[in-house]
């Protein structure tokens, strides 16, 4: 559920000519394109499954925390039907709301709205994805079920900006929230800090305007992103890869003054 990843900044060692990755970049949602990967939900008989989610979870509906497989950032998920049109989520880890997503249908039952707050950071991060129903859920089900494929993803400011650093030898990221990481190109894998989720991250120079990192968990791959500086290098491109449940996204981040 981590939503679109933020944590990313250049710093390191050896000087060299300014790389054109410097500076403070922020995302611009509309430029978002996200997997077309279709997501499953079906709100019947006092439980909520979700095909497609992290984990595919399957829990009773009825407010109460229940144990789900464990995985960076929740162990435990409660879930609820607000109204006709609306179920709320709270991913939880040792106690520690960590999401709260709420699903709403809109009135002709075609558009869904979730409404992700993220309070890993420092400070809570709110992600906004739109989604267009694909198939009906069936007879009898809660609006939510279904079908549903993302077309738009929208994150709050404070979870949209980025500080880049690179130098010849390594590349280092950081976020006004506190994720960060100082990374060597030398193949090793180097913690990101202040992340409940213990990412591990290894870069690799690819040229002057292009950089790949690779994320990992428990020795485990889990994404592969790479950074792409334009001609003009007031924009960066970016295609991030997830290997846990084989996505792929798009954005481009805009250069601040």
């Amino acid at each position: 559920m981590k939503g679109l990843p933020l944590l990313l900044v250049l710093r390191a060692g050896t000087s060299f000519a300014q790389s054109p990755f410097d500076g403070t970049w922020i995302i611009d949602s509309d430029s978002t394109t996200v997997s077309e990967k279709p997501v499953v939900y079906l709100v019947a008989k006092g439980m909520i499954r979700c095909l497609g989610c992290t984990g595919n979870v399957k829990i009773k509906a009825d407010g109460d925390d229940q144990k789900i497989p464990k995985g960076s950032y929740w162990d435990t998920a409660s879930a609820r039907i607000v109204d006709a049109n609306t179920v709320e989520i709270i991913c939880k880890k040792a106690g520690k709301p960590m999401y709260t997503e709420t699903d709403t249908v809109s009135p002709d039952g075609n558009t869904l709205t979730q409404l992700v707050k993220d309070t890993t950071e420092a400070e809570a991060v709110t992600i906004e994805t739109l989604s267009r129903r694909v198939e009906k859920g069936p007879a009898g089900a809660h609006a939510v079920s279904g079908s549903w494929r993302a077309y738009k993803v929208k994150r709050s400011k404070n979870g949209s900006i980025i500080k880049y650093k690179c130098t010849a030898d390594g590349f280092s990221a950081e976020t006004p929230l506190g994720e960060k990481f100082d990374a060597k190109f030398d193949g090793k894998f180097y913690p990101v800090e202040d992340d409940p989720g213990h990412t591990m991250v290894s870069l690799k120079l690819i040229n002057a305007n292009t950089v790949e990192q690779t994320g990992q968990r428990e020795g485990k791959v889990i994404s592969i992103m790479t950074l792409t500086v334009a001609p003009d290098r007031k924009t960066i491109h970016a295609v991030w890869q997830s290997k846990e449940d084989n996505t792929r996204n798009a954005f481009d981040m805009r250069k601040q003054p």
